[in-house]
């Protein structure tokens, strides 16, 4: 049977999950749903922006029967949690997303909706939330934990058994040592190298990385 899928977004993230929703087998992607105006009634790849996510029930109806989130995160993934439990609401279900180079163990644990992208390696026991987004050539090593709606960005590494809380970004190259704790809403930024515990809501930077200030919950 085939699964027919919306992907809500329509900016450079939902780009990259065309390319990797149409290596999945059976998968058709039905159209795009953005709140931009100007891209409403327009293509992007040959798939039809549809409107925003207000057609969300009515696409249920119809027969679309899975949702992928196409809003990348900058910092803040609580835009992406709400998409998530509204498309959830309507009766859609997630839809994992696994580029073919990725690299994922057999005894590794992702839950639904997770997106790992091109080159990701996720190692055994490693165990991924929903809804979280592995950006591509990110690194999660052994027995990683990683809760709810968290960002790795491109080329972030985990070593082992590092545990990430809910709503975590973790900035594009940065490393977090092994054994660390990363608290919920926590920031790290770009390049960052985490060497001792990061507190809920902390905004650390820099190697090693330091507390810069505190994300506004």
């Amino acid at each position: 049977m085939i699964k027919k899928c919306v992907v809500i977004g329509a900016g450079g993230h939902a780009r990259v999950l065309i390319d990797c929703i149409e290596h999945l087998p059976d998968t058709e992607i039905v159209g795009l749903l953005t709140p931009e105006l100007s891209l409403r009634g327009t293509y992007i790849y040959s798939i039809p922006v549809l409107g925003d996510d207000v057609l969300l029930p009515s696409l249920f109806e119809m027969g679309v029967g899975y949702f992928v989130i196409g809003l990348g995160g900058t910092g803040d993934n609580r835009p992406r949690e709400r998409l998530y439990e509204r498309a959830c609401s309507s009766g859609l279900e997630p839809l994992t997303v696994i580029h073919p180079s990725a690299s994922i163990s057999g005894r590794a644990v992702l839950n639904a909706g997770c997106q790992a992208l091109a080159g990701c390696v996720i190692n055994a026991g490693a165990h991924i939330g929903k809804n979280v987004l592995l950006n591509t050539g990110v690194i999660v090593e052994h027995d990683c934990v990683l809760g709810d709606h968290v960002h790795l960005a491109t080329g972030a590494l985990l070593t082992g058994a590092v545990k990430v809380g809910s709503f975590a970004h973790i900035g594009a190259g940065a490393i977090v040592r092994q054994g660390i704790s990363i608290g919920d809403y926590a920031v790290v930024g770009a390049g960052a190298v985490v060497v001792k515990d990061v507190a809920v809501g902390d905004v650390v930077a820099g190697v090693p990385a330091k507390l810069l200030k505190k994300v506004d919950l």
